[in-house]
Order: structure tokens, then sequence, then C-alpha cells
């Protein structure tokens, strides 16, 4: 399937991005992991970023291309040749009583299996960003959101490679995931009542509200220590999973999990992606806590 590929705007001209530069690297005039400011916009289908005013841009601070970058001379001959960096766009959706719905990703899928993420994928061609994040909403939970019952707002974009780390191998996959806050009129009820997941890519749903969300985005990976979490934060949240037959069933999944962060070793473990935790923050800042 043909994907959209991203150009960075340097020097007023939009150049294509190469598989091994991190995109965040260049847009950021100063050291560190961000989050630096940067615009986006789309035309003729890709995506095109400059230096001007936007909500966020971040990466995780061990990013294996930023890590690249540090080792002049690293072999990158391992890397795929003749790829670019890919646009996704991923949906936080947030209910009339403001909680948001995540998804776990199958164990079967080549990226991130087990992960618990948004509805998002790949931008087509020539698709605008808003529509693709609503196909994919569709595709995943089987949601279609009501014309003119819903508001979106841009929220952050972020730098995303897989395997997430240079200690699980060198990276095969490179993305710019753009997260966009999709306000619904309708409650957590209602919607969920006619979430249909496709088994191919979804494994369980949940609704997260403020709370549990600012304790999973304090959890921030690449910290040396942990913000403190509420007293009050419950020791578990209430999950739906699809069966081997079809059908879905009530599941308690402890709190922890969600807390777990990117493991240093390619063992990888049922948690909330970075950029996920990333996207919270910023739903988190939009609601004004």
């Amino acid at each position: 399937m043909a994907t959209t590929r991203a150009l960075l705007r340097l020097s007023g001209r939009a150049e294509s991005v190469s598989f091994a530069q991190s995109v965040c690297g260049l847009l950021s005039l100063r050291p560190g992991p961000g989050p630096w400011t940067a615009h986006c916009s789309l035309e003729r289908g890709q995506l095109v970023l400059s230096g001007r005013p936007f909500p966020g841009a971040s990466r995780p601070p061990f990013c294996p291309f930023a890590a690249l970058d540090q080792q002049p001379g690293a072999s990158r001959i391992e890397m795929p040749r003749n790829r670019g960096v890919e646009l996704c766009v991923a949906v936080i959706l947030q209910s009339s009583d403001q909680t948001v719905l995540l998804t776990r990703r199958t164990r079967t899928l080549s990226i991130s299996p087990n992960i618990w993420v948004p509805p998002g994928g790949h931008v087509e061609p020539d698709e605008e960003l808003l529509d693709g994040g609503l196909r994919e909403l569709w595709e995943e939970s089987g949601l279609q959101l009501p014309q003119n019952q819903f508001s979106s707002v841009p929220l952050g974009l972020w730098e995303s490679a897989y395997p997430p780390r240079l200690s699980w191998g060198f990276p095969k996959y490179h993305h710019l995931i753009l997260y966009v806050l999709v306000i619904s009129q309708e409650s957590q009820q209602q919607l969920q009542a006619r979430i249909q997941v496709n088994p191919n890519e979804v494994s369980a749903f949940m609704w997260l509200g403020p709370d549990v969300a600012e304790a999973v985005a304090a959890t921030e990976d690449g910290t040396k220590t942990l913000r403190l979490l509420p007293e009050d934060l419950p020791p578990s949240v209430h999950v739906i999973e699809l069966r081997d037959d079809g059908r879905t069933q009530p599941l308690v999944l402890p709190t922890s999990t969600l807390l777990r962060m990117t493991p240093t070793t390619g063992e990888d473990k049922e948690r909330v992606s970075p950029g996920t935790k990333f996207a919270l923050r910023l739903w988190l800042q939009h609601l004004g806590r």
C-alpha cells in the first residue's frame, strides 16, 4: 500500500527526510529530547514541517536515530534502503464525559505487538490528516462519528522507531505520528455500544479517565526518577477483551501494566507506548489539568 512520506522545510524548501535521520533532531535548534515547536501542513498529500508554531514535536530520549546521529561512521547498511519517513495519524477520541479510548494491538502485528495505543495508522496519499484518522478509527474500532457531533484539534507530533531502542537492533520502521484530539458529543456509553473492533489489529480496548491518564503520562520513558503517583490511584482498570471466538469479555487489568516503561532489551511486555504517554500529557494540558 502506498503511504504518505514526510518532507521537512529547510531554508524555504521542502526536502525529503532520509530513513536514518531524526526529524525532531533536524527541527531542533538545541540539544535535548524536546519538545520543540514545529509547524505542520499537508501539501499534495505530504506532511511539511517547519519551525513555525505548533503544539509540540518530540521523541523518546532513547530514540535510535538520535543515537545513530551521535555515532559517526555507524553501520547503516543494515537499515532499510529506498525508504523515507512515513506519516501516521492517531486519534485521541474523547467522550462527552471526558474519557479517552485506547486499544491494545494484537500479538501478531509486526510493529509494537501487544502495546496500548489510540486508534491510528498510515495516512494515504492525498488524504486529509483528519480524514485519515477517522478512517483508521472506523477500521480498527468500527466507530463512525456522526457529522456535526464532534470537533478536532491537533495535539502534537511524535517521532517513532521500531524497534524502539538500538539495544533491540537497528530500526526497521520510522514514523511520524500526528496525534489529533477528536472531541465527541456522545458519552462513553453511547460510543462503546457501537464499538466492533477489528480482530486483525485490536485485541482489547479501554476508556481512560483523567486521573489514571495522568498517572500513565507521568511514567515517562527515559526519566531517571518517577513522578509521585496519586495515593488514590485505582489498583486496576476495566478492559474489554476480544476472545478467540470473536466475542468480547470484561477484563480487570492491573494499573501497574499501564505504568511500565520501554524495556532496554527486546523482551517486550504489555504496556502503553511512549508516544501515547506524550499524547496523554498534551490531552491533559488541553483539559486544563
